[in-house]
């Protein structure tokens, strides 16, 4: 029971991660907590600076996310649980592979030069793999939630090959049975993890909009996949998108730095706000 007790209290905690969206805005809190943290502006520029300088080794970590090749894979918390069966460890490998955001607290001065912003819906976060004629979705915690055909490469049985394989971030809406794609990091094998955000996006919508059968429900694509829309963060262009019509319920406005590259876990380059927040941090109306 203690071990039980001490492995929620870890879940729930969220001091450990600068501005994280589990807790409450800082800057709209009703108390402010004293905070030792480096200022979020100063973490962006060290994050966009060490990217210039660190290559991710991103072919083999894509490859073994489609092919679940973990053989020789360990990390220095897996090394010291050396006496726990491997399958009991597995999810631990699809877990962390999410780029996650921050609330946005420092609004950046190049906001509206440099930044882009996405409307989310509500719904799940998901890790996609489409990968040897299955496509499987894992929680933010490596947990597989789902497996099914899909019309992305390497998807279903019958059209795939060795070779092609698809990552996504993705949010998933039940209701409608829709995968809105947040953002790519493979395609047909090609990893793009680290391309910025410009590219990213790009490519994303325009492999989604290539790819026959995505946008269609059938017995081959049970759910379809629509690449989320990204907007310049002038504040008319800001405006203009909040007040179209949704074809979801909106959960909350991501902000993506257009320099960035696709990480792993909470990043400053990423910023979260609910749409009521808009007026106290950006100034602009809520829609």
């Amino acid at each position: 029971m203690e071990e039980l007790t001490s492995t929620l209290a870890s879940s729930f905690s969220v001091s450990n991660i600068p501005n994280n969206p589990a807790a409450p805005h800082p800057r709209l809190a009703q108390y402010k907590a004293k905070s030792h943290d480096l200022a979020q502006s100063e973490r962006r520029r060290q994050m966009l600076d060490r990217q210039k300088k660190q290559r991710q080794d991103v072919a083999n970590l894509a490859r073994r996310l489609a092919e679940n090749d973990w053989e020789n894979w360990s990390t220095e918390e897996e090394e010291d649980e050396e006496e726990m069966d491997f399958t009991q460890k597995r999810p631990k490998l699809y877990a962390n592979q999410l780029m996650l955001s921050e609330w946005l607290v420092d609004v950046p001065g190049d906001l509206e030069e440099e930044w882009l912003m996405v409307a989310c819906p509500v719904g799940r976060r998901n890790l996609l793999v489409a990968a040897k004629g299955t496509t499987k979705a894992y929680t933010k915690g490596g947990f597989c939630v789902n497996c099914f055909p899909s019309a992305l490469p390497g998807g279903r049985k019958g059209k795939y090959s060795a070779k092609e394989y698809t990552i996504l971030d993705t949010i998933f809406c039940e209701a409608s049975r829709t995968f809105y794609v947040l953002d790519i990091m493979c395609w047909k094998g090609h990893p793009v993890y680290d391309s910025e955000t410009d590219f990213r996006f790009y490519w994303l919508q325009t492999k989604l909009q290539e790819e026959p059968g995505v946008a269609e429900h059938s017995n081959t694509n049970p759910f379809v996949f629509v690449a989320l829309k990204n907007t310049p963060c002038q504040r008319l262009s800001i405006q203009q998108r909040l007040a179209e019509t949704f074809p979801y319920e909106v959960d909350g406005l991501l902000f993506f730095h257009k320099r960035t590259h696709y990480t792993f876990g909470s990043s400053p380059l990423v910023g979260w706000l609910k749409p009521h927040m808009l007026p106290d941090i950006l100034g602009i109306p809520a829609p």
